[in-house]
């Protein structure tokens, strides 16, 4: 009795000289083995509810937050993390409802795991996270979770290391698992239906190509350049519909950022009479741009974006549009996690799109 009395003194003293409680002295004051108490904390075994009960109670007056999350993961040989690659700035991603809805498909797959999500974004610059950024980050996949350029330095960082990668969109590669859309697919069908509705002459507001911050037409040389294949495919689609188009380049899928690449497309002489962008964010800026300049939609201008957003800039009206499964594309996302981490290989998929026929299109004037 006296030496139980001293050894959960001694104990009490540790936990409060600022010494770390241990998992074995939380089992000598609850009165179990360090194999119960270990199975108490992990939920793994079968153990009396009172049993558990007086574990964490013994935790609790000793100040023992659970066992050390590293040396679990050197156990298991998992570090219980999954990076989600961004690429550009949070700020932007975060203005974006696709990737937030993705975010949240993907989140809420991964919730059954008990993995963390760790974020990872660009710098200021928007110039994405370097291999020496990431290098000393555990992580047990990787998501490239807003489309990777196919050169991205990453992938072969990731691939170098042994950690497997989802690429969602991209970047494509034979050795990498990829969930995408039907990107050209998608465009292919738009494109055609302005055609049928007479449109012979359109130009398109893009994606950036490259992440770099450039803005701008969209000559040869750069359309050479494309990295991302969202932007490349669904440019190539309007190209093989109505031949070379005008194109103009957004910095970041934003708004503002379709105003300004609206602009220079639509005060012109040559104006086309429909404007394809790439996404709902730029279709929502083509659309102020022109009721700036006093055009009206869609009698004077069609605008068509790319997506299936609940555009609620648009101020009750509804955009032509192609409709993606943005949260059940996260969803599958996070499903291609379970599986590798099941050791099970997830094959490459691609989900289709529908067009979505709104009140932003009409015959040309």
């Amino acid at each position: 009795m006296w030496y139980q009395h001293s050894r959960r003194s001694h104990v009490r003293r540790s936990a409060v000289s600022g010494q770390r409680a241990t998992l074995a002295a939380v089992a000598a004051r609850a009165g179990v083995s360090p194999s119960t108490a270990s199975l108490a904390f992990s939920g793994a075994g079968p153990v009396a509810e009172s049993t558990r009960e007086r574990v964490f109670q013994a935790a609790r007056e000793l100040g023992y937050s659970g066992p050390d999350p590293m040396a679990s993961s050197l156990r298991r040989g998992r570090s219980g993390i999954v990076g989600a690659l961004i690429g550009e700035r949070l700020l932007y991603a975060f203005r974006d409802p696709v990737a937030v809805g993705l975010l949240d498909g993907l989140a809420e797959e991964l919730s059954t795991l008990g993995s963390g999500l760790l974020l990872i974004s660009g710098d200021a610059d928007r110039t994405g996270p370097t291999p020496a950024q990431v290098a000393r980050m555990p992580m047990d996949v990787v998501i490239f979770a807003t489309c990777g350029g196919d050169d991205d330095p990453l992938l072969d960082h990731f691939l170098g290391r042994g950690v497997p990668v989802v690429a969602v969109d991209g970047p494509h590669r034979d050795d990498v698992v990829v969930l995408g859309i039907d990107d050209y697919g998608g465009t292919l069908t738009m494109a055609r239906y302005l055609a049928d509705l007479g449109h012979r002459h359109v130009g398109t507001v893009t994606l950036p190509l490259r992440l770099d911050g450039r803005r701008g037409p969209i000559d040869e040389a750069r359309r050479k350049t494309a990295a991302y294949a969202d932007a490349r495919l669904r440019l190539q689609a309007v190209r093989d519909v109505f031949g070379s188009v005008a194109a103009v380049e957004s910095a970041t899928n934003l708004i503002e950022e379709g105003e300004v690449a609206a602009a220079s497309l639509l005060d012109a002489p040559d104006r086309p009479t429909a404007v394809i962008a790439q996404s709902d964010l730029l279709a929502v800026g083509v659309i102020r741009a022109a009721v700036g300049l006093g055009l009206r939609v869609p009698q004077d201008l069609s605008v068509v974006g790319f997506d299936g957003i609940d555009a609620g800039w648009l101020d009750g009206w509804l955009l032509t549009t192609i409709e993606q499964p943005i949260v059940e594309k996260g969803r599958m996302a996070g499903r291609m996690v379970v599986d590798i981490l099941a050791d099970r290989k997830p094959s490459s998929t691609q989900l289709p799109v529908n067009m979505r026929v709104g009140a932003t299109t009409a015959p040309p004037p």
